[in-house]
């Protein structure tokens, strides 16, 4: 016989009830992914465009030691979109009387991320590679970096193939050639008088006419002074000139002209791809260039701007490391004069743009 009051029997336990519960106010209480993704997203996409320009510069510095086209690609916009949805349901049912005594629950949770982040590359080409890597540097952006604290005896070694007719030494294997020990001579003099800070140095650009070089002095001890006149003397400039004319050119027109022959970005990636290290084999099948002749006499001046090593297996421990040819080429992150110098061409790179920058392709991205 059917008892006379019906059983009311819940479906949930209070527990579960309480967990369910929390795990919706969790959810409902998550915000917006904006904020952590500018904190994750800025420093990884930083991280990962300053390690793939450094492998990219080395391996096409690489890729011209074996006569290998080298190919540039700029990262000329990252767009990053992220969506997330949840969703959370609860449900219960009883059932009351006999004989429908029961138990039925239910329980739903539904979530999903997406990160679709958009990357434009663009290849230098066309006039901007003629730009960017064929056209030799400007001497006033040679001398601007100098004004601004960078080591002048690097500048000029790297950037500069003569001044004045004084010849720097090169290792490619089209116009190899010792240098003229005046330049050397000259390259340790004037880092002896910007160390000094006793004889400045200072650009004008009046208008659409040649840079002037101005030489500061202020108050130039016996050392310096002798020092400014050993430069004037190698260069062939006037000893009292204060106003020098600073020109692109491979010898000066009078004794107050400063005539700067530079490299372009393109030249300066060839003399450091001539002392890269290759593997032995390589070079006995000859799918590398020879390395250069070396000069006599050597001196400290002519050892490798940048050392790139190479070996069999991946390096454990190195600053740029790059695969090529079943091989791997790197420089060692301890080596801290590679790794100074090689940075140092990354803001050559920079300053090799000349001229109105390409626009960027216009990206519409759908807002979640």
């Amino acid at each position: 016989m059917p008892p006379s009051a019906p059983k009311i029997k819940c479906l949930l336990s209070p527990t579960r009830i309480a967990t369910l519960l929390a795990a919706a106010f969790y959810i409902a209480g998550c915000t917006t992914l904006g904020p952590a993704s500018v904190q994750r997203d800025r420093t990884d996409y930083g991280g990962a465009l300053a390690t793939t320009w450094k492998e990219q510069t080395l391996l096409n510095i690489v890729k011209l030691r074996y006569g290998d086209a080298p190919v540039y690609l700029d990262v000329s916009s990252v767009i990053s979109s992220s969506a997330m949805e949840s969703q959370v349901s609860l449900g219960a049912s009883w059932f009351s009387g006999w004989p429908n005594d029961g138990n039925s629950q239910a329980i739903g949770a539904y979530g999903r991320y997406t990160d679709r982040p958009t990357i434009s590359y663009t290849p230098i080409s066309g006039e901007k590679f003629s730009r960017y890597l064929l056209q030799p540097l400007s001497p006033a952006a040679v001398f601007s970096l100098i004004q601004a604290g960078y080591p002048i005896d690097r500048v000029l070694q790297l950037t500069t193939r003569a001044v004045n007719g004084v010849y720097n030494r090169s290792a490619s294997t089209v116009r190899a050639r010792a240098a003229d020990p005046r330049f050397y001579q000259m390259l340790e003099t004037l880092r002896r008088i910007q160390r000094s800070e006793a004889l400045g140095m200072r650009i004008n650009q009046p208008g659409d006419k040649e840079n002037t070089l101005i030489i500061v002095n202020r108050g130039v001890p016996d050392a310096v002074s002798n020092d400014s006149r050993a430069v004037r003397e190698i260069l062939n400039l006037r000893p009292d000139a204060t106003e020098l004319a600073l020109t692109f050119g491979m010898v000066q027109r009078n004794d107050t002209e400063v005539a700067l022959l530079t490299r372009s970005m393109s030249e300066i990636f060839v003399e450091l791809a001539a002392t890269a290290e290759v593997p032995p084999i390589h070079l006995q099948e000859g799918r590398a260039n020879p390395a250069p002749p070396e000069p006599d006499p050597n001196s400290l001046w002519d050892q490798p701007l940048v050392r790139i090593h190479s070996s069999a297996t991946r390096p454990a421990d190195a600053y740029a490391a790059v695969p090529y040819r079943g091989y791997w080429f790197w420089i060692d992150d301890r080596d801290m004069r590679s790794k100074s110098e090689f940075l140092f061409i990354l803001v050559l790179f920079s300053l090799a743009e000349t001229g109105v920058a390409p626009q960027a392709p216009v990206i519409t991205v759908p807002a979640n």
